[in-house]
C-alpha cells in the first residue's frame, strides 16, 4: 500500500472543547466533517481516547467546536496540538467563551464555531467516532480556513494525536519520543532540538 496516496486529500484544522470536572479541555482534530446538509444538521468526529478531550466529550455528551483562520498563529495549533491538558490549561490567556451547554472556545483566530450534541458513537479502537447534531452555530470572523496543507507547508507538522497523521507517510522523518512531534527531514543535523519541548537529536527516532 502506497500511503503517500493519502496525502492527497486535504483537512481542515479545528480546536474541539469540552469541560471536564469544571476544567476546560480542548485539541486539535482534522477530522471534523458535515454531513448532513438538512435539519438536524449533523457533524462526525473521531478523536483519540489518549485525549483529555476524549473523557471529557464522553462525560459531557456533547462538544464546542471552532473553524480556525489560515494566518492562525503555528504557536496555538501547537499548544492544543501537543500540550496535554492534564498538566496545562491550554485556555488559558485566550478569549474563551462557552456555550449553552457550558463547553468552552476560543475566540482567538476563530471564523465560526459549532456546539453539538452527540447522538452515536462508534468506537474504533484507537479512536471513537462520533456522530453529533449542530444545537448552536455562529460566525465569529471573515477569510479562509486553515487546512493541513496550509499548516505543513507553512513548516507545522501534524500534531500524533490527529485523527489523519499525514506525517506517516512515505516513512519519511524523526518522531521525538517525548511529545511526539515529527521532523520531516532525511536528516537531523547535530545540535538539533524539538521545537515543541526542547528535547535533544537523540530523543528522536527514524519513521
Amino acid at each position: 500500500m502506497n500511503r503517500k496516496a493519502f496525502s492527497r486529500i486535504n483537512y481542515g484544522l479545528f480546536i474541539v472543547g469540552a469541560e471536564l470536572d469544571g476544567k476546560p479541555q480542548g485539541c486539535i482534530v482534522n477530522s471534523l466533517h458535515q454531513v448532513t446538509s438538512s435539519m438536524p444538521f449533523k457533524f462526525s468526529l473521531t478523536v483519540n481516547k489518549s485525549n483529555e478531550t476524549f473523557k471529557a466529550i464522553e462525560a459531557k455528551g456533547s462538544f464546542a467546536a471552532t473553524v480556525l483562520a489560515k494566518d492562525t498563529p503555528k504557536d496555538l495549533v501547537n499548544l492544543f496540538g501537543y500540550k496535554s491538558g492534564r498538566v496545562v490549561n491550554k485556555f488559558d490567556g485566550f478569549d474563551v467563551e462557552r456555550d449553552g451547554a457550558g463547553n468552552p472556545y476560543v475566540k482567538d483566530h476563530a471564523l465560526a464555531r459549532f456546539s453539538c450534541k452527540v447522538v452515536e458513537k462508534l468506537d474504533l479502537g484507537t479512536y471513537m467516532l462520533y456522530i453529533a447534531e449542530t444545537t448552536e452555530a455562529e460566525v465569529l470572523g471573515e477569510g479562509p480556513a486553515l487546512t493541513v496543507d496550509d499548516f505543513k507547508n507553512d513548516g507545522g507538522s501534524t500534531p500524533p494525536t490527529a485523527t489523519v497523521v499525514r506525517t506517516l507517510e512515505g516513512n519519511e522523518g524523526w518522531r521525538c519520543t517525548i511529545c511526539g512531534y515529527v521532523a520531516e527531514k532525511e536528516t537531523l543535523p547535530d545540535g538539533y532540538q524539538c521545537p515543541i519541548c526542547r528535547a535533544n537529536k537523540d530523543k528522536f527516532v527514524k519513521l
